[in-house]
């Protein structure tokens, strides 16, 4: 993962897709509910790397409410080798010398309530934590409470959307820490295409209302294939986009390419995008 953009291939669930998208049985059982995850990705030969990551998404379902803790985590280090000959160009010995470094790193923690006020209407509350440091940031605290709506929800295929206010944190790796108001809108839809593939997108506008220009979208598409009544192989697109990024300082030179010594704060990419292949467990 690059601080322009981020393409991740692992075994692993998206980590931004929010708790809405959870438990989406067209008449799950009441009580609680755990999936878990876990991700190993190792390269080895002449390019190493590895990326461990998990999950856990735990919820409590009642009647007309639901409870939901989620929380992941995903790091990858890639190791470069500079090789080079000692002797001469007719005997020589290769030597190798090993850097690893940390190229994508991801934490998050959140909660959310959701009770319905009626069939179609709704109030939602909820909290969270993250970190992503290649997209520069240290901690990013956040909370959201609302409403939403049922637009429809089938056998075969279900549409909800909520609209509420937030408050964010946000310590950033360089430059000064953000604090500010915000609203968020959102949607949540799900199809059945076949008796054991389903299809989600969801998406989530948020907008600071300090500072007009930014605005952030998370915008997240998955297909899962059900293997067993516990056991899902879920393929997940997520398109993140930041219209004021976070900024990383970089090395200034003249435009003839000297170095002044200086450091400035200049912005990341506005876009990343993550694609992930997940083996999902839902006990």
């Amino acid at each position: 993962m690059t601080t322009a953009r981020a393409t991740c291939i692992a075994v692993f669930l998206g980590f931004m897709i929010p708790a809405t998208a959870a438990a989406q049985d067209d008449e799950p059982e009441l009580g609680w509910h755990d999936v878990a995850e876990i991700t190993f990705v190792l390269t080895e030969g002449n390019a190493k790397s590895n990326t461990l990551g998990g999950r856990n998404l735990l919820q409590y379902l009642w009647a007309n409410a639901r409870l939901s803790f989620d929380a992941g985590a995903i790091r990858t280090e890639s190791t470069t080798v500079e090789k080079t000959a000692v002797g001469d160009s007719q005997d020589f010995q290769v030597a190798e010398q090993s850097d690893e470094e940390v190229t994508a790193e991801n934490y998050f923690a959140r909660s959310r309530y959701d009770r319905d006020i009626s069939e179609t209407f709704f109030w939602f509350v909820g909290g969270g934590w993250d970190r992503n440091t290649f997209a520069g940031i240290e901690n990013r605290y956040n909370g959201v409470g609302g409403v939403g709506n049922v637009w429809y929800k089938s056998d075969v295929s279900g549409f909800r959307t909520d609209y509420g206010v937030t408050y964010t944190y946000q310590d950033n790796v360089e430059g000064d820490d953000d604090e500010f108001a915000g609203l968020r809108i959102g949607w949540d839809y799900w199809r059945q295409l076949t008796g054991n593939t389903r299809f989600v997108s969801i998406l989530l506008l948020d907008e600071n209302l300090s500072e007009g220009s930014d605005f952030r979208t998370d915008f997240t598409n998955s297909l899962a294939v059900s293997m067993s009544d516990n056991l899902a192989l879920k393929a997940s697109y997520q398109l993140l986009f930041d219209n004021e990024p976070s900024g990383s300082l970089i090395p200034l030179v003249t435009l003839v390419g000297v170095p002044t010594g200086t450091l400035v704060l200049a912005p990341l990419d506005e876009v990343d995008s993550i694609f992930t292949l997940a083996l999902v467990i839902d006990m």
